[in-house]
C-alpha cells in the first residue's frame, strides 16, 4: 500500500464532495502520512459511536466535530447489537451504521471504520454477542477455527454492507481506513503462539476483503505488512511504527476517562490534551484521533466493565448531551487550525530536531520556501525562555508553541484564547396531574405513580432445577441482568448450625450485586465494585421450625470487556452458601437449587406502556423504600429543544424506560470514595486516569440523559424498576442549558489564529483578540455581566477586578458586543487605556445570550 506522495500543499487539494459519492478516491500511505489521491494529508480525527447517541443527534454532532476542525470521524462497529441472534442482523435505528457513515459523508468528512469485531470500549462483553460463547469448541481471539469462522463471517458482513452502500473511498465514499482486531498486543502474550498465528490470520483475512483502503491494527507492534500499527494512550509522541515505510498514527488519544459506578468523575485539562496533540504532530505524527470526541450515553444494558456507569461523557469536547464543552472544544479547534497552517511543511519533509536546553526542544519542517516549527517545553514545573532562529521565546511549562512560518507563534498550548461556557442543569418546576386530568404548570406535569410488585423467588413455569450452584452468565446468556437462586430445607430445632432460632448465613458470589431473602423477607444485600466483583455476605438470620426457604437474587452490572480470556470471567453465586452455628454448619452449595432467569415484570413487558398489564396498581399510597418495585408515571415533554435528563436522587438502583426505550441503568446511591479528588488539577506533568478527579464522596451519577427523540408531544411514559428501594416522587426533570459565556485573554497571548489566517499572505500578525459567540443559532449577546481590562482574577461566573483595572472596559465591550451573535475585542491598551504601565494586562468578560 505504500506510495510515493505528491508533495503538494494541502491548500491545493480539492475539497471533498463525499455527499455525491461519485468519484473514487485512491487511499494509500507512505512513511509520512496517509496519501489521498496522491497527496499526503495531515488529519485530525474524533470518535463518535453511533449507538451511544440517536440518529436525530448524528448530524449535529458531526457538524460540531467539523466546526471543531476534524477531518475524520472514527467509530467502532458493535457486533452484539448488529447480530443479537446468530444469523439475524439488525442495522436499524441507532444501529444503522450505513446511515451514520452517510451522515458523515454529507458533512464532507472522512470515516475510520474500526470493525474489530472485538471493541473493548467499556461495552458489554467487549462487543461480542453472548451466543458466541456457546458455540462448541470455541475459544475467543486465538487460533481457533470456530471463532475465526464467526469473526470472518461478521467482518465480511460489515464490509459487504459498506460496499453495498458504496461507502468505501475506493467507491467514492468516505471510509478511508478500516481496523481489524483491537489492542490485541496488550494481551497476546497470554495466548502464546496460537495468539500470534491468529493475529497474522486476522491481518490476512482483512486484506483479502479488498476494501481498497488501508487497514490498521492498534497497539500491535508486530502488525504484519501491509497493516499499519498504531498507538493508543494519553501520549503517543514517542511512538514509532514498526516499519520505516509506515506513517506515525495515533488511533486513541484519550480526551478524559470513563466513569464507573462507585468512582469519582475523571476529567483531563485541555492544556494537557492540547500539549499531547501538538507534541505528536511535532514528533512526526500526521493522523491523530480523539477517544472520545463525543462519548454519549450507554443506553439499554450496553455498559461493560463491569460497573461502567450509564454516562459515557468521557470529558469529551462534545459532552454527553451533544453540547460543545468550552474551553476544551474551542481550544482544540484553535490547535487544529494552527497545525493545519503547518500542513504544507509537514507533508513536504521529515522533521529535524534541535535542543533548546534542558527539557526544551525545537522541531523544524523545512523544504524550499516552506517552514514550520514547534517549540516544546516538556518540563512539568518551570517556564523557560529559549532562543530559536535568533529570537527569544517564552515557553510555559508543559507546553508547545506552534510557528507556521518558523518565526511567529500563533498558538501556545498552555494559553487558552477560546471562550468558556458555563453549562448548567436547570431543574423544571412540575405539578402533579389531577385525577380529572387537569393541571397548571408552564414547564412540566407528572401524573401520579402506579406500581407493580416484583415477586420474590421463583414464579415462572420455565424455571430450572439442578443440584449445585450454577454460574450466572452460562445460565442466563445475559438475557437479563437477573438470576434467582432458590432452595429450601427443613429445620427441626436442634440442628448444630442453629444458635437458638438463628444461624449465621454466608453467601459468596462473583458479583456483581446480591440480595438475600429468607422466608420471603429481605435479609440484606451486598455489591462488588469496579476493582473487585467479589462479594462475601454474612449475617445472622432467623429460621423457623419446619420448611425454610432461601432466595438469592444475583444481578450483573455489565459484563467484563477487557483482558486476556475476559470471556471466561464469570458472575453470580459461586458459593459457598452456608449456615453455621456454635456446633456445626450446613453447606447448601450442593443442595437442590431452582433457577429463574430474569424478572416476572420483564416477561410481562412492564417497561412497555403499549402493553397493558393488570399488574399495575394505581394508588396514592404506593410503596416506597422497598425493594423489587416497578413504578410508572406519565409526564409532559419539556418545551424547547434543550437536552433533557432525569435526576434520580431518591432512588436506589434500577433501570428506567421512557416510552418503552431504555435510558440505561441508574444507581445514584453508589457513592465515590471520600478521598482522591483535588480542588483544581494542575495540567503540568504527565496525566493519568486518577490524576484529576471530582465529586468524591458524592453519587457517581445522578443525571441520566433522555434523548429528545425518545420523547413525544404531549404525554410520555416513564417506567422504573427499582431493585433496592427508593421514592419516585423525589426524582426531577432537568434540561441542560448554557449559562454565561466568558473569555479571558492576555496581552501576552499569541495572535488570534483567525486574524493570522486572514493576514497570512501579508505575513503580518495582529495582536490578540477576545472573542465571544452565543452557543445557539438565533441568540444574541444581551448583557455584559462583567468586563475588566487589567489584572482580573477568578473564573467564569466568579470573575473579580484586580488592583489594576480600566474604567472603560465595560462600556467598550458593551458597545462591541451587545445585540450581536458574536464579537471580537482587541486586547490592547489602545482600546482600554493603560491602567498600570509596565504590567502585563488581560481582558476578562462574562456575557449572557438570549
Amino acid at each position: 500500500m505504500a506510495a510515493t506522495a505528491l508533495l503538494l500543499p494541502a491548500a491545493a487539494v480539492l475539497l471533498l464532495c463525499l455527499a455525491s459519492g461519485s468519484r473514487a478516491t485512491n487511499v494509500t500511505y507512505d512513511h509520512r502520512a496517509l496519501v489521498i489521491d496522491g497527496v499526503r494529508r495531515v488529519l485530525v480525527s474524533g470518535s463518535i459511536h453511533y449507538p451511544r447517541s440517536t440518529p436525530d443527534m448524528w448530524p449535529g454532532l458531526i457538524q460540531k466535530a467539523k466546526d471543531g476542525g476534524l477531518d475524520v470521524i472514527e467509530t467502532y462497529v458493535f457486533w452484539d447489537i448488529h447480530e443479537p441472534v446468530r444469523g439475524q442482523y439488525d442495522f436499524e435505528g441507532r444501529k444503522d451504521l450505513a446511515a451514520f457513515v452517510k451522515a458523515v459523508a454529507d458533512a464532507g468528512l472522512y470515516v475510520h471504520l474500526r470493525i474489530g469485531p472485538y471493541v473493548c470500549a467499556e461495552w458489554n462483553y467487549g462487543g461480542f454477542p453472548l451466543w458466541l460463547h456457546f458455540i462448541p469448541g470455541i475459544k475467543f481471539r486465538t487460533d481457533n477455527e470456530p471463532f475465526k469462522s464467526e469473526m470472518q463471517r461478521f467482518t465480511t458482513k460489515v464490509v459487504d454492507t459498506m460496499k453495498g452502500a458504496g461507502l468505501y473511498a475506493s467507491q467514492g465514499g468516505p471510509i478511508i481506513l478500516s481496523q481489524i482486531e483491537n489492542e490485541y498486543g496488550n494481551v497476546d502474550k497470554a495466548y502464546g503462539a496460537p495468539g500470534k498465528a491468529y493475529m497474522r490470520w486476522a491481518a490476512g483475512m482483512a486484506v483479502s476483503l479488498d476494501t481498497g483502503v488501508p487497514w490498521v491494527m492498534c497497539q500491535q507492534a508486530d502488525a504484519p505488512d501491509p497493516l499499519i500499527n498504531t498507538c493508543n494512550g494519553f501520549y503517543c509522541d514517542q511512538f514509532t511504527p514498526n516499519s520505516a515505510a509506515k506513517p506515525k498514527m495515533w488511533t486513541e488519544n484519550w480526551s478524559g476517562w470513563f466513569l464507573s459506578f462507585g468512582g469519582a468523575v475523571p476529567y483531563r485539562p485541555v492544556e494537557d490534551l492540547a500539549f499531547a496533540v501538538a507534541r505528536f504532530y511535532q514528533r512526526g505524527g500526521t493522523f491523530q484521533n480523539y477517544y472520545m470526541y463525543h462519548g454519549g450515553t450507554n443506553l439499554d444494558r450496553s455498559t461493560g466493565g463491569p460497573f461502567i456507569a450509564t454516562s459515557y461523557d468521557y470529558d469529551a469536547p462534545i459532552d454527553e448531551y451533544g453540547l460543545v464543552r468550552r474551553p476544551k472544544w474551542g481550544h482544540l479547534r484553535d490547535v487544529h487550525k494552527a497545525i493545519k497552517l503547518c500542513e504544507p511543511a509537514l507533508i513536504a519533509t521529515d522533521p529535524s530536531y534541535t535542543s533548546l536546553g534542558q527539557n526544551a526542544e525545537a522541531a523544524v519542517y523545512k523544504a524550499g520556501s516552506v517552514c514550520a516549527a514547534f517549540l516544546a517545553n516538556i518540563d512539568g514545573q518551570s517556564d523557560k525562555t529559549v532562543t530559536f532562529n535568533g529570537k527569544m521565546y517564552n515557553l510555559p511549562a508543559w507546553s508547545v508553541s506552534i510557528l507556521p512560518d518558523c518565526k511567529n507563534v500563533v498558538l501556545n498550548t498552555a494559553q487558552i484564547n477560546s471562550q468558556v461556557t458555563n453549562s448548567e442543569m436547570r431543574y423544571l418546576e412540575s405539578s402533579t396531574i389531577a385525577s380529572d386530568g387537569s393541571f397548571t404548570t408552564p414547564e412540566l406535569a407528572v401524573s401520579g405513580w402506579s406500581y407493580a410488585i416484583e415477586p420474590v423467588g421463583i414464579t415462572k413455569d420455565n424455571a430450572l432445577t439442578k443440584s449445585g450452584l450454577m454460574e450466572q452468565i452460562n445460565t442466563t446468556a445475559d438475557a437479563s441482568d437477573f438470576l434467582w437462586y432458590s432452595t429450601s430445607f427443613t429445620v427441626k430445632g436442634d440442628e448444630p448450625y442453629l444458635n437458638g432460632s438463628q444461624s449465621n448465613l454466608l453467601v459468596n458470589s462473583l458479583g456483581h450485586v446480591l440480595q438475600v431473602y429468607v422466608n420471603g423477607k429481605i435479609a440484606g444485600s451486598a455489591q462488588g465494585s469496579a476493582s473487585s466483583s467479589l462479594i462475601s455476605w454474612q449475617k445472622a438470620v432467623t429460621l423457623v421450625p419446619g420448611m425454610n426457604k432461601i432466595d438469592l437474587l444475583s444481578a450483573t452490572v455489565g459484563l467484563t470487556n477487557y483482558g486476556a480470556f475476559f470471556d471466561l470471567v464469570g458472575a453470580g453465586i459461586t458459593g459457598p452458601v452456608k449456615l453455621s452455628g456454635p456446633s456445626g454448619a450446613l453447606d447448601l452449595s450442593s443442595a437442590q437449587w431452582t433457577y429463574q432467569i430474569g424478572l416476572r415484570g420483564e416477561d410481562l413487558h412492564l417497561y412497555d406502556p403499549s402493553e397493558a398489564s393488570p399488574e399495575w396498581v394505581s394508588s396514592n399510597a404506593y410503596p416506597i423504600n422497598q425493594p423489587l418495585i416497578w413504578y410508572k408515571t406519565k409526564f409532559t415533554a419539556p418545551a424547547g429543544d434543550d437536552p433533557v435528563a432525569i435526576d434520580f436522587t431518591g432512588m436506589g438502583k434500577g433501570e428506567a424506560w421512557v416510552n418503552g426505550q431504555s435510558i440505561g441503568r441508574y444507581w445514584p446511591t453508589n457513592l465515590a470514595p471520600q478521598s482522591g479528588c483535588v480542588n483544581s488539577c494542575n495540567y503540568r506533568g504527565s496525566y493519568s486516569s486518577s490524576k484529576c478527579l471530582k465529586k468524591c464522596g458524592q453519587p457517581s451519577q445522578t443525571l441520566y440523559h433522555v434523548p429528545r427523540s425518545f420523547l413525544q408531544p404531549g404525554s410520555n411514559d416513564l417506567v422504573l424498576f427499582e431493585q433496592f428501594g427508593g421514592d419516585p416522587s423525589k426524582i426531577s426533570f432537568v434540561t441542560r442549558q448554557t449559562g454565561s459565556v466568558c473569555a479571558q485573554v492576555s496581552e501576552a497571548h499569541p495572535a488570534q489564529i483567525d486574524s493570522w489566517i486572514s493576514s497570512q499572505q501579508k505575513m503580518q500578525r495582529s495582536g490578540p483578540e477576545l472573542r465571544l459567540e452565543c452557543p445557539k443559532e438565533g441568540q444574541v449577546i444581551s448583557s455584559i455581566k462583567f468586563a475588566s481590562f487589567g489584572t482580573p482574577s477568578g473564573t467564569c461566573g466568579s470573575y473579580s477586578h484586580g488592583e489594576c483595572s480600566s474604567t472603560q472596559a465595560l462600556s467598550v465591550v458593551q458597545e462591541a458586543c451587545i445585540g450581536v451573535s458574536s464579537c471580537s475585542v482587541p486586547v490592547s491598551s489602545n482600546y482600554f487605556g493603560d491602567p498600570c504601565t509596565g504590567v502585563t494586562k488581560s481582558l476578562a468578560v462574562e456575557a449572557a445570550c438570549s
